[in-house]
């Protein structure tokens, strides 16, 4: 496969949700995706956007075979912080350094605009996605409960 990494456009946000919608069917959570693709496109390219993201599209068929997402999380400790929501390549384009690229992409975009980290979760059953944080040196913090309310 010939990728190409880049910074997602307006245009991508339909297959980016088709991409969500993959990942929250490996994850379990098919019904759990309620955001509409109007809320979507407005969150990331409106006029207060709260999410970038790169996409990792295929050169000869312009398909978009991944993609990874983030906003940037501000801790009182630390400072300006990339939180990595999701990193996805699709099932038939896995095993092809896809998500290699997507996170080494990330981690220029963090040094370019000075964050001073990255943070994401991982569920603790989804072992090829652990491993392939590992090969970062990434740091798993098993003292730290996920809280969130709905409003």
């Amino acid at each position: 496969m010939d990728i190409a990494i880049r910074a997602a456009v307006k245009e991508d946000c339909p297959r980016l949700m088709e991409l969500v919608n993959e990942l929250a069917v490996y994850e379990k959570a098919p019904d759990e995706v309620t955001v509409t693709l109007e809320h979507f496109i407005e969150s990331g390219f409106g006029k207060n956007p709260v999410w970038w993201a790169f996409v990792a599209e295929e050169s000869s068929t312009r398909k978009i075979e991944g993609f990874a997402l983030y906003y940037i999380r501000y801790s009182t400790w630390k400072g300006q912080r990339m939180y990595l929501e999701d990193i996805l390549v699709s099932e038939e384009a896995r095993g092809n350094g896809i998500g290699k690229m997507l996170m080494d992409r990330l981690i220029e975009e963090a040094k370019e605009k000075n964050f001073k980290g990255i943070t994401w979760q991982v569920l603790d059953w989804n072992e090829p996605a652990i491993n392939f944080y590992k090969k970062y040196n990434a740091s798993f913090d098993p003292e730290w409960v996920n809280c969130s309310i709905n409003v």
